[in-house]
């Protein structure tokens, strides 16, 4: 297979594209890919480290006010089809994958012009902007969430995979991480973490609770972000902290410490969402308020209806009711296992498969389409 994936912006974006090209790889099914995003963005630092094939195209997202600025992102988007076409022709893919990002915009529809067979792949309960004006001239809509079906008119384009970052973290088992912080793997631990790069309301309602939970039985792993952690420790300085509380700015590789944990305590971005209900690891989900469409909370939510992790809206955020929940799940095993086999019941352990069976089908139905003209 001979494929092109676009996607970029954030890490929700690129995460699921990248894993499903590990999986094509791992299969032996890849015969050649090339990633296009731009110059700027996240996806040219994580997409030139797996040294997978990248290349860029000059784009810009719309603001929602009219302006000049605007004006010049339609010529910017105008052009970078004219580039996208370029790159395809030059390509030759047999399948082209949009995964969101206004970079995806111009490149699969560059492809459904050039009638190359084209797939989204939608990550959230609210689909973005780009993917619903994708949705009406690709072939397949992929999706992660059944709240997002409602969004788009081609419901004959839809299918359900989930998000394929969680086919890449589903065979992660505990491997008794926790002690690279100190912590003991035999007791239960909370992780309290605001994403890569840090959430101050999560990191303020912590430190309010570090004096509260060090004379608690359960652990905790507090981490910061690289952004915030020297002023945290500067705010903890004086605190007489326990050795059941480690703090830390960042984890590598974060997915694989998920299964040492009892209850995870932060954001409810896509990816976080794939890993945790693949693994049934408990949550309580403090969603950003400041991302398009208020999609984290909604995210959430659809996991909260199914009682499969529990949330507190960042405006109801205090110390005293997120220590309450956490003492809650960890004093309560029955609770605990509730939320983690509901959550694993919303877990796709063979998101990738499901992914790649939609993408061979496609390009199965347009040669044999071909074959017949």
């Amino acid at each position: 297979m001979r494929i092109i994936v676009s996607g970029g912006g954030t890490g929700g974006h690129i995460y699921p594209a990248l894993a499903l090209i590990k999986r094509l790889q791992q299969r032996q099914l890849l015969d050649a890919v090339l990633y296009v995003g731009t110059e700027s963005g996240l996806e040219e630092k994580i997409i030139t480290q797996e040294k997978i094939n990248f290349q860029t195209i000059k784009i810009q997202g719309f603001k929602r006010k009219l302006s000049w600025y605007n004006l010049q992102t339609l010529q910017l988007f105008l052009s970078s089809i004219g580039k996208a076409k370029r790159i395809i022709r030059h390509f030759q893919p047999d399948v082209v994958v949009g995964t969101g990002g206004y970079v995806s915009s111009s490149v699969v529809f560059a492809a459904h012009l050039l009638k190359i067979p084209t797939l989204i792949h939608e990550q959230n309960s609210v689909a973005g902007l780009t993917n619903k004006f994708l949705g009406h001239f690709v072939d397949k809509i992929a999706y992660a969430f059944n709240d997002v079906t409602q969004q788009f008119k081609e419901k004959d384009k839809l299918v359900f995979t989930g998000n394929p970052r969680a086919q890449e973290v589903a065979s992660f088992q505990a491997n008794a991480r926790l002690t690279e912080f100190d912590l003991q793997p035999q007791i239960p631990t909370v992780m309290i973490f605001g994403g890569s790069r840090g959430a101050a309301p999560i990191n303020k309602t912590a430190i309010q609770m570090l004096p509260q939970l060090a004379h608690r039985s359960y652990q905790v792993l507090f981490v910061t972000g690289q952004v915030h952690y020297n002023n945290v420790r500067q705010q903890v300085a004086k605190l007489n902290l326990k050795d059941n509380i480690k703090i830390v700015p960042y984890i590598d590789d974060m997915p694989a410490i998920l299964p040492d944990l009892a209850l995870v305590v932060g954001r409810s971005g896509a990816t976080s969402i794939a890993e945790l209900t693949v693994l049934g690891v408990p949550s309580i989900f403090i969603p950003s308020p400041y991302v398009t469409h208020d999609h984290q909370t909604k995210n959430a939510q659809s996991l909260v209806n199914k009682q499969a992790a529990l949330m507190i809206a960042e405006q109801e955020l205090t110390g005293d009711r997120l220590l309450a929940l956490i003492d809650q799940v960890l004093t309560d095993r029955k609770l605990q296992a509730q939320l983690a086999q509901n959550a694993r019941k919303l877990g796709v352990p063979d998101a990738s498969d499901r992914l790649i069976s939609v993408l061979e089908n496609l390009i199965k139905t347009r040669s044999g389409a071909h074959g017949q003209t």
